[in-house]
């Protein structure tokens, strides 16, 4: 592929980008072939013991994997890298990361070795441009992404880098920045944000926590609402979501484990539609929806 059919695909504004920039990102964009565009993820992960659990979230990310194109690598959002400015993981080998506390150790000797793509990194941060997008060689993979792409992919056969949330932006920010991504889906690369769309922890129902389809009332209204914007493809009221209803309020009592969502969104393609999976709540303030575009 020349130079001129590279930069009609990756749709890049030619006067962002110096000649060596524009070199250098064909360079490297080579080490990931043209294919049919990759669907999209958002994945509801919830609690961590889903690692090694066996339930129906589980069940439920296993079969949506059967439904995907085998992809080049991974591009992950998670709502447990919040960072101040945008990172991404250039490492070739990221660590495998135990966020959390208070689990069996079974869950602590996890570990899910999958490759990182300096590659995929590089190329990322030259998407994002002018956006600064520092290459970050510290991360590694948190449980918001090794606890579901395990289930996903559970040789860790396909190089997985995470690209941070910067928690100075608003939610119409991540919508727009998320669109400059769309290049990678003709990459082979599958894009996934993970986080959960009602996650208030403070009212979690501990004693229903295996309770199935538990909510409490304004979950269960949040998640009604949420769910009819996706389906109707309405989602100006999800990028505003702090000027809505009370209910929306409850269910987003911070932004991190929401704009993995936005992110998936802006990343939506003219005549894809939504498909939901795992829709239920847990614990009365928490839900596993989950959504494939395509």
């Amino acid at each position: 592929m020349n130079r001129k059919s590279f930069l009609k695909i990756i749709g890049l504004t030619p006067f962002l980008y110096s000649m060596k920039n524009i070199n250098e990102l064909y360079t490297t964009s080579q080490a990931f072939p043209n294919t049919e565009k990759m669907p999209v993820l958002f994945l509801g992960h919830g609690s961590p013991m889903n690692a090694i659990e066996e339930n129906q979230f589980v069940t439920g990310f296993r079969n949506v994997a059967k439904t995907l194109p085998k992809p080049n690598a991974i591009l992950c959002v998670s709502a447990h890298w919040f960072t101040k400015g945008t990172k991404v993981t250039a490492m070739e080998m990221p660590q495998t990361i135990h966020d959390f506390g208070g689990f069996p150790q079974e869950l602590f000797n996890v570990q899910y070795p999958a490759k990182g793509s300096p590659e995929l990194a590089q190329i990322t941060h030259e998407l994002l441009l002018p956006t600064p997008v520092e290459l970050d060689h510290e991360w590694g993979l948190d449980h918001g992404a090794w606890t579901v792409i395990k289930h996903l992919y559970p040789n860790a056969d396909i190089p997985v880098i995470q690209l941070s949330i910067d928690y100075t932006k608003s939610a119409q920010y991540h919508f727009e920045l998320a669109q400059k991504l769309q290049a990678l889906r003709n990459k082979g690369i599958l894009i996934i944000g993970s986080g959960n769309i009602v996650h208030n922890l403070r009212l979690v129902d501990f004693a229903n926590f295996d309770r199935d389809n538990y909510g409490y009332d304004w979950a269960i209204e949040a998640r009604e609402t949420v769910n009819n914007y996706l389906i109707d493809g309405n989602y100006k009221p999800l990028i505003e979501y702090d000027k809505q209803s009370k209910a929306l309020q409850m269910a987003i009592p911070s932004p991190d484990h929401y704009l993995p969502l936005i992110y998936t969104l802006g990343l939506q393609q003219k005549g894809e539609s939504i498909s939901l999976f795992n829709d239920k709540l847990v614990a009365g303030s928490l839900s596993m929806t989950s959504l494939k575009i395509a």
